[in-house]
């Protein structure tokens, strides 16, 4: 699953970074042909109407979609999760991989688990939770991360380039003046917390319920690319989230969160309880001024341009 920050504006930067790299020699056997333009149409706006991320909410949207291309190109949708395999061997020159690298390949094991000392009871993700919860989440990040550049490294060209756009925090934290993407989860939880003391499903189902998402910091990734002896990091820059202007009212955000989310909270909590609970997140949106603060948002997207050996 993909996370559309502002599509256009959130690639127009990396953009001019990739085109640099590729003004370069690359390897004699593979010249990569790179003048695909987006269009202006998935701007993404402030949550509402057709270019919305509610109305576009999946990624192949904005793919199948670019019919007005003049040069002959192929489109394809592969099942299967990108942590793994899922194209031939040495099939591509260049790699783009666009806010999902947040999203982990499960929930780690030990945050579910009652007899695990990283049990998560109470909470919804590892925000101001237990270091035991936060390490299970890092150490299951680390190997998704490994996982991927292992699948990429068997599917690029010798030479080839490989592009990601990597959802992320700031190593700094200041929660009573800022937020990010992991704060606004947590926000989610107290609105759980809340429905299961009205009685509205029981505190076990909070317990037993995480999101899948890991917000790495940028010294962190280096860390993790850096372990791996199929990759250089050619360039690694830090982008301001470009999105961050883009929902400025309570009830956006709120919409914009449940496109994210919906369909995870749906399996586990049931459809019946999501418009209650999109309705109190947005009233708690609206009571903590900071929240719509667009200056007060500290995610961050981290640009890396990689290189396989």
């Amino acid at each position: 699953m993909a996370q559309l920050y502002a599509m256009v504006n959130c690639f127009q930067y990396p953009r001019m970074s990739i085109r640099m790299t590729l003004s370069s020699p690359l390897d004699s056997r593979h010249r990569i042909q790179c003048h695909v333009e987006l269009p202006n149409l998935y701007a993404m706006n402030g949550g509402e109407g057709p270019n919305s991320y509610a109305q576009n909410s999946s990624y192949h949207l904005c793919i199948f979609r670019f019919k007005h291309l003049s040069r002959n190109y192929h489109a394809v949708g592969v099942p299967g999760p990108f942590h793994g395999r899922i194209l031939p061997e040495a099939s591509l020159d260049f790699a783009y991989c666009s806010c999902t690298l947040n999203w982990l390949s499960e929930v780690p094991k030990e945050v579910a688990d009652h007899n695990s000392p990283a049990w998560n009871n109470g909470k919804v993700h590892y925000t101001e939770a237990r270091q035991e919860v936060f390490d299970a989440y890092s150490n299951h990040y680390a190997s998704n991360i490994a996982a991927f550049l292992d699948a990429r490294a068997k599917e690029l060209v010798q030479g080839g380039l490989m592009a990601l756009l990597v959802p992320a925090v700031p190593a700094f934290k200041n929660y009573g003046t800022s937020y990010t993407t992991p704060t606004e989860m947590d926000l989610i939880d107290s609105c759980l917390v809340d429905m299961a003391k009205k009685g509205r499903f029981r505190e076990e189902k909070v317990d037993s319920f995480n999101f899948p998402l890991y917000f790495t910091i940028p010294e962190e990734l280096k860390i993790t690319i850096a372990r791996s002896d199929s990759f250089n990091i050619e360039r690694m820059e830090i982008l301001n989230n470009p999105g961050k202007r883009t929902l400025p009212r309570a009830n956006a955000r709120a919409t914009y969160l449940r496109a994210v989310f919906e369909g995870l909270l749906i399996n586990h909590f049931g459809s019946e309880i999501m418009d209650e609970l999109f309705e109190l997140y947005a009233k708690k949106l609206a009571a903590s001024p900071h929240f719509l603060g667009p200056d007060n948002e500290k995610s961050i997207i981290i640009f890396v341009l990689l290189k396989h050996n």
